[in-house]
């Protein structure tokens, strides 16, 4: 579903991303792991282009883009690209003027021109999904945070992306909160949704994930199947990092 080649992304002088070579298979869950500062929510952020690398390839199902210094892709390729991701922050950002359900159909009354009959009967079946049709007229501010990015997840689904981007989706939530996220993501990566999760939680990446990235300093470390990634890694500095993990791994693993 997305390949980038060669990727680099530069603030100024400093270089956060570095010769980042990387698949992300259609229908799995992939996520990036390492510590801060390794570069995972920028790489996050240039697969939908919120920020533009330098140079390298991304391509995300047949739409590829080329970067190079100083020539940024056309805006309209920006856009057609972006409309084929939905992304969750880590800090939710839902618009605290806006209930639940049109902080979700939002995007498909302006951007997509949908009427409010069709787009609030989509919204519904997406807070529904999420389990929270019940509060489909609440404002943000009457949300728990777990509930907020609920409502998050099924915004970024309503446009029916073709890959869903997570970033740190449960750092800001407290475990029991954090919980009732990582039940709509299991259920999310169960019925095939391709996923790129950036996250500092383990236990979330060792549960749902495919597909795990060891990044440090701008750098893919080591990456392959989440089992042998937790379980066998290949790199001292992966070894370290994911040490304190195996009393948290699937009890599977553990047999």
């Amino acid at each position: 579903m997305i390949s980038l080649q060669h990727l680099n992304k530069s603030f100024g002088s400093l270089q956060v991303l570095h010769d980042i070579n990387l698949n992300v298979p259609e229908g799995q869950v992939t996520a990036l792991i390492g510590p801060s500062g390794s570069g995972k929510s920028t790489l996050l952020r240039c697969v939908n282009l919120l920020e533009l690398p330098q140079d390298g390839t991304l391509q995300l199902a047949e739409q590829r883009l080329d970067f190079q210094p100083k020539r940024p892709p056309a805006q309209s390729a920006i856009l057609a690209l972006r409309r084929r991701t939905g992304m969750v922050f880590q800090n939710f950002q839902l618009f605290p003027h806006l209930n639940a359900l049109d902080n979700v159909v939002e995007g498909l009354r302006t951007v997509h021109r949908w009427a409010r009959s069709k787009a609030e009967q989509h919204g519904l079946a997406l807070l529904d999904k999420v389990g929270l049709a019940h509060k489909a007229k609440a404002w943000p501010h009457e949300l728990s945070g777990g509930q907020q990015q609920r409502v998050a997840i099924a915004r970024a689904l309503a446009s029916s992306p073709q890959v869903l981007l997570c970033d740190e989706p449960t750092s800001a939530l407290d475990p029991e909160l954090a919980g009732e996220v990582v039940e709509v993501l299991q259920t999310l990566a169960a019925e095939g949704t391709t996923m790129l999760i950036a996250t500092h939680d383990l236990r979330l990446a060792a549960h749902i994930a495919h597909q795990v990235v060891f990044m440090e300093a701008g750098r893919i470390v080591e990456h392959g199947a989440a089992q042998a990634l937790f379980m066998q890694p290949q790199q001292a500095r992966t070894r370290g990092y994911v040490s304190t993990l195996f009393h948290g791994l699937p009890e599977h693993w553990q047999a």
